[in-house]
């Protein structure tokens, strides 16, 4: 089978409707805005292509203005998809693209006709699709592999379509586009082919490593206050311990809220859900740097602080219980004030586990509790024994 343009059309279509199946399929599992729109662009490539099958019947106004007008609609939308997918708003002079593209019907048919209307439609589709490579450049944070490939791809493809604008204004380039006459078209043909396949197995690859990564990162969060759950904690707790030593010693904070099942009893579980989002935010706000913190389970929380001392860490303990306790008392005021229990836990060993470091917490947090709450104490034994 000779790859003549028609063929090359054809096999276009069916790609590109296969990969616009393709991406409405991966929508309903990813639930990913950006593939609506990279599946609706390859979906226009597919009707932009039959259209184009069209001038060899003498329909050159579908087959072609129509035709490569839908390949700019196309390009468009992938650019909205990568809007969506990283979140950026373009201005609206953007716009202005459309009243261009309908001034081409201005355009006097004659000897040059070909060679501008390919111009104008090759400066468009390079221009929507080198800003979308553009903002997937990665600003601050690395970028997933799909999310490069894509880049990559759509650079290139952008670069291929401005190397077209030039050569189709070059003196002496022959094109035709009502019989598809010229190299240039045959090898864009080529070129659209392979770039159908590749921009679609990077657009699925982009938005799967962000669902991934979304997952993991809910798995990680207490549903609530979206602190650290106890196993995400344990994971970076080893890491963080590597850090200890005598002359940056480390202090685990194991907090708990008084008198809470009272806010429950007289105000409501909602009252008492505002309560433990407060108290989170407060130690999110009050948090150094290279700390950790996690909601252990119902009204429990727990901090490790790097490179702290005993008077770090009731300096953090007394803001935290003194903001604790004012929020509490104008937001679910009760006959016994809701304040807060810290035990610490100070070590300049990395300790065996952290499940030890919480037990002993634990036993500092019980003496706080039995000499009235309110409070804050102090393991009183050495933990080199931990390590």
């Amino acid at each position: 089978m000779a790859l003549d343009p028609p063929t090359m059309l054809t096999i276009s279509i069916a790609l590109a409707a296969a990969a616009a199946l393709y991406l409405a399929i991966e929508w309903r599992s990813v639930r990913e805005p950006p593939l609506l729109f990279w599946s609706a662009g390859f979906a226009t490539i597919a009707v932009g292509s039959t259209l184009a099958l069209l001038r060899g019947i003498g329909l050159l106004l579908i087959g072609i203005w129509f035709a490569n007008g839908l390949l700019v609609v196309a390009h468009g939308l992938f650019l909205v998809g990568v809007l969506r997918f990283t979140q950026v708003r373009l201005s609206p002079r953007w716009l202005l693209l459309v009243p261009l593209w309908f001034a081409l019907l201005l355009l006097p048919v004659g000897p040059q006709w070909s060679n501008v209307m390919l111009m104008a439609n090759s400066l468009l589709v390079a221009l929507l699709t080198l800003k979308a490579s553009l903002l997937l450049r990665p600003h601050g944070r690395s970028l997933s592999v799909g999310a490069v490939q894509l880049r990559y791809v759509l650079l290139v493809h952008g670069l291929f379509y401005l190397a077209k604008a030039i050569i189709a204004i070059t003196p002496g380039t022959l094109i035709d586009l009502a019989t598809f006459g010229g190299l240039i078209i045959q090898v864009s043909l080529v070129e659209g082919t392979m770039a159908i396949m590749l921009i679609a197995l990077s657009m699925t690859g982009t938005v799967r490593y962000r669902r991934e990564e979304r997952i993991a990162r809910l798995a990680a969060r207490d549903p609530l206050t979206a602190l650290y759950n106890r196993r995400a904690l344990e994971v970076r707790a080893g890491h963080f311990f590597k850090g200890v030593s005598p002359a940056q010693p480390g202090a685990l904070l194991l907090i708990d809220i008084d008198n809470f099942k009272l806010v429950n009893d007289l105000h409501g579980h909602v009252a008492g859900d505002r309560l433990l989002v407060a108290l989170a935010e407060m130690i999110r706000t009050l948090l150094p740097e290279r700390s950790l913190a996690a909601r252990l389970g119902g009204d429990e929380f727990v901090i490790l602080l790097w490179g702290s001392s005993s008077e770090r860490v009731l300096e953090l303990g007394g803001l935290l219980r003194e903001q604790f306790q004012q929020f509490a008392g104008n937001t679910a005021p009760t006959p016994q004030p809701v304040t807060l229990s810290i035990g610490v836990n100070l070590f300049d060993q990395p300790p065996a586990s952290l499940a030890a470091l919480i037990e002993q917490g634990d036993v500092a947090l019980y003496q706080s509790k039995r000499s009235g709450r309110d409070s804050i104490r102090f393991v009183k034994r050495p933990l080199a024994d931990l390590g």
